[in-house]
């Protein structure tokens, strides 16, 4: 009788906890907090390595870092490498101004100042949880959002790369989590403010990092056929939110071409990267020797040519390669895309003895793809409208660093997209909650007008 009891006991108190965390404003404060008191705690045996005194202080943010540098010390956003050349767009501003103010309060270079940005990036991470979650829960129902939620929290790559790095990693994810997760419900919007708010987002996001910007046209797009297929003005509103996105980044843009004597709109370093994978060098897929950086002579040449010329010099060298070599150029690029899946580059124990963590890199990557791959198998075969939207992110996102190097950390900006469709792949979609467009619309249509509200145009 007193082991029954007890056993009534114990689970009335499951059942009490776990209605506790039915409701998400009780669930998601839950995961907010263990993933970021996990990367709190994994932050603070990185901060000291970040902040080791080298001559260069290279693991503190490097070009991030060095344009905070000069920020701090009073020579405006400029030198992105040790020397102090002149004025750059070589990185976008949000992250450097962000460690500019760590410097500020916590010291130049300081092991304070680490832990700051590294706890900062813990913070962003964690906070990804919730667009995660939502996104979720509008296409793929409870079940999948929780999942995916706990799934971020504990997510080795989220957890590495927002705490052990200083860089613009978590701050991309997050904004960029927040911009999908209004994407997929934009078309609700009947007032152009929503759209406009959208629109802004984006550009706040395009300054943490513009390898989003392909995905931009694309999300309008689906969100506009969307309001079209209810009759709505899906061209007016898709103009409010790119007038939104160009209002945000056009003083950047200005400040750029009024510094650098040349068009910038965001930055300005692709064809250095481009040329840093296509110049003949495949021993590693970003062969530092082709950075002003990590090469001497590079160097000198940036310095003594400036950053217009130096950048011009690039794209000459890089577009002359591949009508050179254009099967080598697709070859190489095909072997990028693969890496970019897989992690996979080379057998050759000399680059794994330089990369000694690509092995098991490769077998969980390569297990994410699957995953990944089936949950696309599962979700279009059952709501490809829903899918939609991911399907192109995955498509387009990942062009730029097809052409010109590939690894794990280019995949940050949408690594909680790959998550999600690792979820579907894990645990399928709720097809009763799935978001459907067509009904959302009717239902919206009838409360407007059961309030005597007409959708503004």
């Amino acid at each position: 009788m007193t082991t029954l009891l007890a056993r009534i006991e114990r689970n009335t108190l499951l059942n009490r906890l776990r209605d506790n965390f039915d409701s998400p404003i009780k669930l998601l404060p839950a995961i907010v907090f263990c993933a970021l008191a996990i990367r709190l705690l994994v932050a603070a045996f990185c901060a000291g390595d970040i902040a080791k005194a080298t001559f260069d202080h290279g693991d503190f943010g490097a070009e991030m870092g060095w344009v905070a540098r000069a920020l701090y010390l009073g020579h405006g956003y400029s030198a992105p490498f040790l020397p102090m050349t002149g004025p750059t767009a070589l990185v976008p501003p949000i992250y450097p101004y962000l460690m500019t103010m760590a410097f500020k309060v916590f010291g130049l270079y300081t092991v304070q100042a680490a832990y700051a940005m590294l706890a900062l990036n813990g913070l962003f991470s964690a906070l990804t949880c919730i667009p995660v979650y939502f996104s979720v829960r509008n296409v793929a129902g409870e079940r999948a959002a929780r999942w995916a939620a706990w799934g971020w929290a504990l997510y080795p790559f989220a957890i590495y790369f927002s705490a052990s790095q200083v860089w613009d990693y978590a701050l991309t994810s997050l904004l960029f989590a927040c911009c999908f997760w209004a994407a997929q419900v934009l078309h609700r919007s009947h007032r152009s403010i929503g759209w406009a708010a959208f629109g802004a987002l984006f550009g706040i996001t395009l300054l943490s990092n513009p390898s989003v910007l392909t995905s931009l046209p694309f999300l309008l797009m689906i969100a506009g056929w969307r309001v079209r297929r209810a009759g709505g003005p899906w061209i007016r509103r898709m103009a409010v939110a790119l007038l939104a996105t160009i209002i945000v980044v056009l003083p950047w843009s200005i400040r750029n071409q009024r510094a650098l004597h040349t068009a910038v709109p965001l930055r300005d370093g692709f064809w250095l990267e481009f040329y840093a994978g296509n110049h003949g060098d495949t021993s590693v897929t970003n062969p530092p020797e082709a950075h002003p950086a990590s090469n001497a002579y590079e160097m000198k040449k940036w310095v003594e040519m400036g950053e217009t010329a130096y950048l011009q010099e690039k794209h000459d060298l890089s577009i002359h390669f591949i009508r050179q070599y254009p099967i080598y150029f697709a070859g190489v690029t095909l072997r990028r895309a693969l890496r970019y899946w897989t992690s996979f580059w080379s057998f050759n124990p000399s680059y794994l003895k330089r990369e000694p963590f690509d092995i098991p890199n490769w077998f969980f990557c390569t297990g994410l793809t699957l995953l990944m791959l089936r949950g696309i198998r599962r979700w279009v075969s059952q709501d490809w409208r829903s899918a939609m939207p991911y399907l192109v992110l995955i498509t387009l996102f990942p062009i730029p660093y097809y052409l010109t190097h590939a690894s794990m950390d280019y995949r940050q900006p949408i690594e909680p997209q790959i998550l999600a469709l690792v979820v579907v792949g894990i645990v399928g979609l709720q097809p009763q909650e799935s978001y459907e467009p067509e009904e959302m619309e009717e239902e919206f249509d009838v409360d407007a007008a059961e309030a005597g509200l007409q959708p503004a145009n």
